[in-house]
């Protein structure tokens, strides 16, 4: 007869530990506690500090005298920046987008025939055009809209921290004590966004976690993930990336977060008779109607504007300022002189770039499924960094901000340290220099050894790092599993990832 199946953390039920066992649960969870208070309080302290670092860097770009348009007399370069280019995607897009005019987005405008949008269109997704709004309420310069918009975005950073000392312990200090939160937290709209896949991982997460008085979890696995896939779902409006997530989120509910019934038993698998496809068809029905209700509103009140932000994407080229392997790479080999006809490299990279995409995307749960088939429960938030990372190697944009968005997953996740010192050595190096470079391009000036030679490193470290983790996140495991108690004593249970 074949064993019984390693149940999930959703099913596993455990009474109370014998009375007189020294240390109690009790006793533990005072102590743990106390720890996290020092951990929360660590870390929002550094963080904040840091944060703030970042403002004053990018502050230095703005100030007065200022034109009619509200735009600063030192930008791009400011007025003392010594180490960290004081550029940022916030000030840049306060004129150009009608977010000096305090225009609606997306409602009134659309784009011209050179791909030029106008009339309060901007070519990020809705939910962020309406931050952008929102931070310019009142805003008369671009200073004004950078100070606003780093008050509405730092809420946001100190939520991710919270979440991150709750799931990881004192590996949230991988993401408040490190350079990208000072280079690029106030550099654009990326709070928000990783906010919403941290809060999906913390509810899947602590939502597993066993209830002491009533032996089971906080929270069901539907209820869970239903909710996570809600919190996806406005990230997809924030960025995209995160409805990536929504897939393996659902294969993890649809195998009810466990093991193959037959792993390791020598009888072939017969886990199809417990595949939970109402449960899946629900997560993926909650993002869909969550997609749908954030954005209709916008394609029935001005559908041109809307699908505007769409046509932008889908015309813009793989040129210097997307910093991505196919501008650094594939036009060395299709011709970069000034004599070159571009459009060979720009069909290339218009094909290319998609389907490697895709076929990024299925390879990493195609390694998420081979883990479940080996006996493993299905790892969902490894299968989802996986499918981050490659969509951050092969898409035709690749802005060093980005960092932000893959940086959480180093630190939930039992990451090789070696690559993450690559990662983040590679990014310091980028950050400093990419936007030099594009000083020295614009003045026409004679190239910098050591400015080209930090893009490089940058580039090509990140690239290398991202091509390895689409194999490496999947399967690892959380660095902080929580604590359950349990009959033989206390033990770690591994909440699947």
């Amino acid at each position: 007869m074949p064993s019984p199946p390693r149940a999930s953390t959703w099913e596993e039920v455990t009474p109370e530990e014998p009375s007189g066992q020294t240390p109690s649960w009790r006793t533990r969870i005072s102590a743990g506690r106390g720890e996290l208070i020092l951990i929360l309080l660590i870390s929002l302290l550094v963080s904040s500090f840091f944060m703030w670092l970042s403002y004053l860097g990018k502050a230095t770009c703005g100030g007065a005298p200022f034109d009619e348009f509200g735009r600063s007399s030192v930008w791009p370069v400011g007025s003392g920046e010594i180490v960290m280019p004081c550029y940022s995607d916030l000030q840049f897009l306060w004129v150009g987008r009608d977010i000096n005019n305090h225009i609606f987005p997306f409602i009134h405008g659309g784009i011209d025939d050179n791909g030029v949008l106008y009339g309060g269109v901007v070519e990020y997704p809705v939910l962020s055009g309406l931050l952008m709004y929102i931070g310019a309420s009142g805003a008369h310069t671009d200073i004004d809209f950078l100070t606003q918009s780093a008050l509405l975005l730092a809420p946001f950073g100190v939520l991710i921290v919270i979440l991150l000392a709750l799931l990881a312990r004192w590996w949230v200090l991988l993401w408040a004590a490190t350079p990208p939160l000072i280079l690029y937290a106030f550099h654009n709209w990326e709070l928000p966004v990783v906010a919403t896949t941290v809060g999906a991982v913390a509810v899947m997460v602590l939502g597993a976690r066993i209830n002491r008085r009533t032996g089971r979890p906080w929270m069901s696995l539907r209820t869970s993930a239903l909710w996570a896939s809600f919190i996806l779902s406005i990230g997809f409006s924030l960025k995209i990336y995160p409805g990536l997530f929504v897939l393996p989120l659902a294969i993890f509910v649809l195998t009810r977060a466990m093991a193959p019934r037959s792993a390791g038993t020598g009888h072939e698998d017969d886990s199809r008779v417990r595949l939970d496809w109402a449960g899946a068809g629900a997560v993926a029905g909650v993002a869909v109607a969550t997609v749908l209700a954030v954005q209709l509103p916008f394609m029935i009140a001005g559908f041109e504007g809307w699908q505007a932000s769409l046509s932008f994407q889908g015309k813009r080229k793989a040129d210097v300022d997307t910093n991505s392997i196919w501008y650094w790479g594939l036009r060395h080999f299709t011709g970069s002189g000034p004599s070159d006809d571009p459009s060979l490299y720009n069909s290339i990279v218009g094909v290319a770039s998609p389907l490697l995409i895709i076929a990024s995307l299925a390879l990493a749960v195609w390694f998420g499924l081979r883990h479940w088939q080996r006996g493993n429960v299905f790892p969902w938030i490894g299968v989802s960094a996986a499918m981050l990372a490659g969509f951050m190697l092969f898409h035709k944009v690749h802005s060093p901000q980005y960092t932000l968005w893959i940086l959480p997953f180093f630190v939930l996740l039992k990451v090789d340290w070696r690559v993450i010192l690559l990662y983040l050595v590679g990014d310091l190096a980028l950050d400093l220099t990419i936007f030099r470079m594009f000083g020295i391009l614009t003045r026409g000036d004679d190239m910098t050894w050591w400015v080209m030679g930090g893009v490089q490193l940058g580039v090509w470290s990140h690239a290398l790092c991202l091509a390895f983790l689409i194999y490496h996140f999947v399967g690892r495991g959380l660095r902080v599993p929580p604590e359950m108690p349990s009959t033989a004593g206390p033990r770690s249970a591994t909440v699947p990832a």
